[in-house]
């Protein structure tokens, strides 16, 4: 299993701060829920071990949060991650979770989980509500052809 901080830094080196591809912390979290959903998906198991919950402006893993919340809104730097730590289907994963929903904002990543039924039927229970794996990977099987 991934550890979740080396996901993240992964998605941060995937970064092309000259083409103006800037991962704030609001869009590393939507990144790690799409990589953990179709994980899910694909292999009906994690990908990494932490929460994911429902926050105000989407799901957030809370340990990831903190580590970047010093940033606020604006860019993290790019940095390196430890690529022998991630088997080479999860990089693949990644990767294709980068490509497709690396080119939208923050914004419109938050927006896109508010319409999207585990974040819905989590911050239903009640803000900061873990979002269930169940959820995450029948959702994510209908996007998967």
């Amino acid at each position: 299993m991934a550890d979740v901080s080396n996901v993240a830094r992964y998605f941060l080196s995937l970064a092309e701060e000259e083409a103006g591809d800037d991962v704030s912390n609001l869009k590393l979290q939507k990144l790690l829920y799409y990589a953990q959903g179709f994980h899910l998906a694909l292999f009906n198991r994690p990908l990494f071990n932490n929460e994911i919950r429902a926050w105000t402006h989407g799901p957030v893993v809370v340990d990831v949060y903190h580590e970047y919340k010093g940033h606020g809104s604006a860019p993290i730097p790019r940095t390196n991650c430890d690529l022998d730590a991630l088997t080479q289907d999860e990089k693949d994963l990644l990767d294709e979770v980068y490509q497709v929903y690396g080119q939208y904002s923050a914004w419109k990543l938050r927006n896109m989980t508010h319409e999207e039924a585990p974040w819905i039927a989590a911050y239903e229970r009640g803000a900061d509500t873990v979002i269930q794996h169940g959820a995450m990977r029948d959702f994510f099987a209908t996007l998967v052809h």
